[in-house]
């Protein structure tokens, strides 16, 4: 695109970014002495009502608002040819899109950015805003390690006319599910998801929707602070930008940020269901005759281990064993079974997805687990527990995040030390089922003999 070397009383220099839009100039105000941006509508665009409209508006909003972290408007004009300009605050430090193209940011750098930029986000919101391109290239630096400073309200729209959005727009990674609908209406959780997606790209170094997609530099509470913002459902994201900014400074404020060295507990989803087979479960099944009344009972592929559960949690099974090495054992594959309600939501701690996890193993009785890590619950106290020839602790956490979750970590050894068994338990109705789940474990010996 080309420009007048002079636009106003702004000195052009060159293009510092482009986009389907707009082209962005380094320029320089010679009368006060200070480089600022220049924003030109593209050729294109410029005899387009509708997008001539939006440039202005989003001048409009940018005057609207005033956050140390929001891009400011300083001027407004046209070139001679008729291009519509808007003229900025200028951010010499680069966008997170360069930085990201390092791989990921530090756990604690990371976290920063994201709060700073929900902070502006939330100014937006508390001036009737909603920003909805929420994305790294739009994440700007005022200088190379300075001040977070969120730009471009192209595509912002007033809070009022938000249910009414008939057209999708956005950048596909970072919007929420709601916002790919045309019409389905939005809020302010829309931006709340982005400003979660744009934290796990600062954590993994890989956009959100490619095959790396855990953060194993960053803690558990880490983890569950970034999962609610990315929860699918609005109702249970964080509610506003400005909570899950207070989220992420509380994080940052008691050092609960990087990854510790494996020691008792680990994260609460569990590595070692993925690596089973996925089977349905079928409640007339043969294995069911032994159940209580209202229950099912499903056992693994090696015939290994059973157990029942109540019919409500039956909806999905995996059957064909388990990683011993997930809970810190050193062994090979073990019998082990997962049953849950829909397993494709199990790894989320905050799905209502009830459901039992059990594996046996040859060395649990000799070293002790690295059991999940359930902060964010209120924690009972151990309690010893037996089951048949089978002895050992449950350790139980309620009230997971303030909901009637609660999850269950059940340690046992036989009598003789041959094997142990592990078992989780995740309930969602607040009602203790662990002690009638244990009375109907069953584990034949002798198929675990053979292994």
């Amino acid at each position: 695109m080309s420009i007048p070397a002079q636009v106003g009383r702004y000195r052009i220099a060159h293009p510092v970014g482009a986009g389907a839009f707009a082209t962005v100039w380094l320029a320089y105000d010679d009368e006060l002495g200070s480089p600022v941006a220049v924003k030109v509508l593209a050729d294109n665009w410029s005899q387009r009502a509708d997008i001539r409209g939006r440039f202005r508006q989003e001048a409009r909003f940018m005057r609207q608002v005033d956050s140390d972290h929001l891009v400011r408007v300083l001027d407004i004009g046209e070139l001679p040819d008729g291009r519509p300009y808007l003229v900025m605050t200028y951010a010499a430090g680069g966008t997170l899109a360069d930085r990201l193209n390092d791989g990921p940011l530090p756990v604690r750098e990371a976290l920063r950015i994201a709060a700073d930029i929900a902070r502006a986000v939330a100014v937006l919101h508390d001036n009737g805003v909603l920003h909805r391109d929420l994305k790294p290239s739009n994440v700007l630096f005022d200088t190379a390690g300075g001040r977070v400073l969120v730009a471009d309200l192209g595509l912002a729209k007033t809070l009022a006319h938000a249910s009414g959005f008939t057209v999708v727009a956005g950048t596909p990674a970072y919007m929420a599910p709601e916002q790919l609908v045309p019409g389905g209406g939005i809020d302010v959780r829309a931006d709340v998801y982005a400003i979660g997606a744009l934290t796990r790209h600062m954590l993994t170094g890989m956009p959100p929707g490619q095959p790396v997609e855990a953060t194993p530099r960053a803690s558990a509470a880490v983890e569950r602070t970034v999962r609610r913002a990315l929860h699918r459902e609005p109702g249970r994201r964080w509610p506003t930008a400005a909570a899950y900014a207070s989220a992420l400074e509380g994080l940052l404020a008691t050092r609960r940020v990087a990854a510790r060295p494996p020691s008792r507990r680990i994260s609460r989803s569990l590595a070692a269901v993925a690596t089973v087979g996925s089977t349905l479960v079928m409640a007339g099944s043969a294995t069911a005759a032994t159940a209580p009344h209202g229950w099912t009972r499903v056992g693994d592929a090696s015939g290994a281990v059973s157990l029942a559960v109540p019919d409500g949690w039956a909806g999905q099974l995996r059957d064909r064993g388990w990683d011993p090495a997930v809970i810190g054992l050193a062994e090979e594959r073990g019998p082990g079974l997962l049953i849950g309600r829909d397993l494709g939501e199990w790894s989320d701690v905050d799905s209502p997805t009830p459901g039992v996890f059990v594996g046996v193993s040859r060395t649990l009785r000799a070293v002790e687990p690295t059991l999940p890590d359930h902060s964010g619950c209120t924690d009972a106290a151990d309690r010893t527990v037996t089951v048949g020839t089978l002895g050992g602790s449950v350790a139980h956490w309620a009230r997971c995040g303030g909901t009637d979750t609660s999850f269950s970590e059940v340690t046992l050894v036989a009598a003789d030390g041959s094997f142990g068994v592990y078992v989780q338990v995740k309930q969602t109705d607040g009602v203790d089922r662990t002690d009638e789940v244990l009375g109907t474990l069953r584990v034949d010996t002798s198929m675990v003999a053979q292994r």
